[in-house]
């Protein structure tokens, strides 16, 4: 069965010639469709307390990256033998593993998940955003390696979030914290890829967040239905620090799942083809992978239902669907595999964003094609 529908879900067979083929092209073409679509989910693990059941049902599904979520103390040493152990379990494909994106958010500030021995302790980037640029890359190195060497390759970070300072913190998601590096995009934006540049440096890919902005917001997406971001629009300022990171090659790039009324009001960033296709894609040049902020526990998305809010997403453009809640993994990938059998189109877009997902894992090291 697996074969008839890997032919389905890739009709032209091989995307190049055999001859200019990358490992990642090498690792396409050997997989299944499950294994195909499993490169396109991103669960949670949480390293305090790893569920061996979650855990379990991740690598049932074949699912391609992990979130490290909820706070951990215990150092970069114990990290790094939990995510061995979840890397050991990674898919083999053609007898050689692919192996896992695994991520935190890694901020500073009030949003650092991991602690302890071997972990600096992060200011807030509202204090890294006082600092020069070329310090600020020199800390993000050093903190880079530290997530290195526990074993993360994908940090959650930075927030190019332009939070002006009349709302300051009435912003929920981003002020609220201190999460943002200034209240302009002049300020933002180079602080943004300073934090960008020092985590490539180290040999960790960075993700801008969260596109294309949540500074203009009240509301928390997180915990807050109908958020409205009323005031960017395609050309707004608060787009310069997306554009400046994505001009310096920044690898991964955040959906926001608020609505924004002067972009498109029918729909929420994370499932709107005219933020991702026209506005990130087609307008930015973006090329890496797009990865959407939680669709498992999100109050913002809880209307719609598991399933249709990862086909959406990757409907609309997205490459790797995050959600914190692993149990929902099983009704969102059977969603994406029926979809991918009814719809040619939706098939096609799959395609490309398994080998975008693939091109960054070997980008990262984590293909091995013998």
């Amino acid at each position: 069965m697996e074969i008839s529908q890997a032919a389905i879900i890739d009709p032209s067979a091989a995307p190049a010639k055999a001859a200019a083929q990358t490992c990642a092209d090498r690792t396409f073409s050997a997989m299944t469709v499950s294994q195909r679509v499993g490169q396109l989910f991103m669960g949670s693990v949480t390293p305090s307390a790893p569920d061996s059941k979650r855990i379990d049902l991740m690598r049932t599904y074949h699912v391609g990256s992990v979130f490290l979520a909820g706070r951990s103390k215990a150092g970069t040493t114990a990290t790094k033998t939990l995510v061995d152990g979840l890397q050991a379990k990674a898919d083999s494909v053609a007898g050689h593993r692919v192996g896992l994106l695994v991520s935190t958010d890694q901020e500073g500030g009030q949003v650092q998940v991991l602690s302890g021995p071997g972990f600096s302790t992060i200011p807030s980037a509202l204090t890294q955003g006082s600092w020069t640029t070329s310090q600020l890359r020199s800390q993000a190195a050093v903190w880079a390696a530290q997530l290195k060497s526990a074993g993360v390759n994908l940090n959650l970070a930075p927030v190019a979030d332009v939070v002006p300072a009349s709302l300051g913190t009435a912003n929920a998601p981003i002020g609220r914290y201190d999460r943002e590096f200034g209240h302009t995009a002049a300020t933002v934006a180079p602080h943004s890829d300073a934090f960008l540049a020092g985590s490539t440096q180290s040999g960790v890919l960075a993700t801008l967040k969260h596109f294309p902005g949540l500074g203009y917001v009240r509301g928390n997406t997180d915990t807050t239905a109908g958020v409205v971001d009323t005031v960017t629009t395609s050309t707004s300022s608060s787009i310069t620090p997306f554009k400046s990171g994505i001009d310096a090659g920044a690898p991964f790039v955040m959906i926001s799942s608020a609505t924004y009324s002067k972009i498109d009001a029918k729909n929420r960033a994370a499932f709107s083809s005219t933020v991702i296709q026209g506005l990130l894609r087609k307008t930015l040049g973006f090329k890496g992978v797009v990865i959407s902020d939680d669709l498992g526990n999100a109050v913002a998305v809880k209307s719609v239902s598991p399933g249709d809010r990862a086909v959406k997403f990757l409907s609309a453009g997205g490459d790797v669907v995050l959600t914190v809640e692993p149990n929902l993994i099983p009704a969102m990938t059977t969603a994406v595999k029926s979809r991918v059998t009814q719809n040619a189109t939706f098939s096609a877009q799959v395609n490309q964003s398994v080998h975008r997902v693939l091109n960054a894992k070997q980008k990262a090291g984590l293909l091995s094609c013998g």
